[in-house]
């Protein structure tokens, strides 16, 4: 390649996302029809900032949560005409997934899934003006980066805001054994139990947190990947170092493998009830009724386990059919020496305690 070339590549490659800027007002100030009054205001040498929070910003399910933004100009002035404030939610690569609400003035639109749920807040600073996103309830899908966009007539500039929610992966096998699932049928299974699929930046995570797990598992983007800490022949060999192992992009229908899946804190509580003598799992779901609850699903014991301390040696029944118990505190006749969620799989007889879910 030309020299002049590869150094315009190295600067591109080099360039950051925050804060973001899209170049709209040039293409107006060149068009013959734009208002003469916006190019006089652009050129007069103030200068819109939008500044938004360089740390990620943690909550969880459930939660009420503020994306911190705020703009001004430099130098200080008051606006000349409504700004346009709008914020998207963005995939992993910075490309917009979806609107996530509009505000021109007093009037505000929220979008999709975000109606009634998001707002922008109100107050402000001296210098500064408030757009920060208020979102309330907050899912696990929310889970992930927004872009908060300021547009004062031909000027736009916007930041990037990281949402992450303080959750826990865990791997998840079907009844009918490994790699039983394609994309579509690992996003439902997930689902099933009061989870999502786990995006990269979750396995990761969970990776760094100690995971090891063999078996490859779907990923949201449609990848296929699994973590391990200990490298050895069966995951990948025992001269590789210890890392996400990735089969890559995998076909959504035709390909089938495990699914790994994100659960966050709980708005309610799992506790255990104990039979003497055990229950069949129809039993099972019934006594969880008769206390005013639900059996619990896999998601629910993992949050249980991982943010209530919920610590029980005793296996009992999950809504898929599933026997488990949690364990914070190993302990003779406990299973393995490290804590974890121990699973005795899907027994098609037996007689256990449950676990059940009530909602506070």
């Amino acid at each position: 390649l030309p020299l002049l070339l590869k150094a315009t590549l190295l600067h591109l490659a080099s360039g950051s996302y925050h804060p973001f800027h899209n170049g709209f007002y040039y293409n107006h100030i060149m068009n013959d029809n734009s208002d003469e009054q916006d190019k006089v205001d652009y050129f007069s040498g103030s200068r819109l900032v939008v500044e938004a929070s360089r740390d990620p910003v943690y909550s969880y399910n459930g939660a009420n949560v503020t994306l911190p933004c705020r703009y001004r100009y430099e130098p200080d002035q008051a606006p000349k005409r409504k700004i346009r404030i709008k914020w998207s939610k963005l995939r992993d690569d910075y490309t917009k997934e979806q609107d996530v609400m509009v505000a021109i003035g007093k009037t505000q639109v929220a979008f999709g899934d975000f109606k009634g749920r998001a707002h922008i807040r109100r107050a402000g600073e001296a210098s500064w003006h408030e757009a920060s996103l208020v979102i309330s309830d907050v899912r696990l899908k929310d889970d992930g980066k927004f872009r908060c966009e300021v547009i004062d007539g031909l000027e736009d500039e916007s930041d990037v805001v990281d949402l992450r929610l303080q959750g826990i992966v865990f791997p998840y096998q079907p009844p009918r054994g490994q790699y039983r699932l394609n994309f579509h049928e690992a996003e439902r299974v997930c689902q099933d139990q009061g989870a999502i699929l786990a995006n990269f930046n979750q396995l990761f995570q969970a990776w760094s947190e100690g995971l090891d797990w063999c078996n490859a598992g779907w990923l949201a983007d449609g990848t296929v990947q699994y973590p391990i800490r200990l490298p050895r022949k069966p995951c990948g060999g025992v001269h590789l170092a210890p890392g996400i192992r990735s089969y890559g992009p995998r076909h959504r229908h035709l390909h089938r493998f495990d699914a790994f899946c994100f659960s966050s804190a709980l708005k309610g509580e799992v506790f255990y009830l104990d039979h003497p003598a055990g229950t069949t799992l129809e039993e099972a779901k019934q006594s969880c009724q008769d206390a005013g609850a639900e059996i619990a699903r896999v998601g629910q014991l993992y949050s249980a386990w991982k943010f209530a301390g919920l610590d029980r040696c005793s296996a009992g029944w999950l809504a898929d059919g599933s026997v488990r118990y949690p364990i914070v505190t190993p302990r003779a006749n406990c299973g393995p020496a490290e804590p974890g969620v121990r699973s005795f799989g899907f027994p098609r007889k037996g007689r256990f305690g449950v676990f059940c879910y009530r909602e506070r």
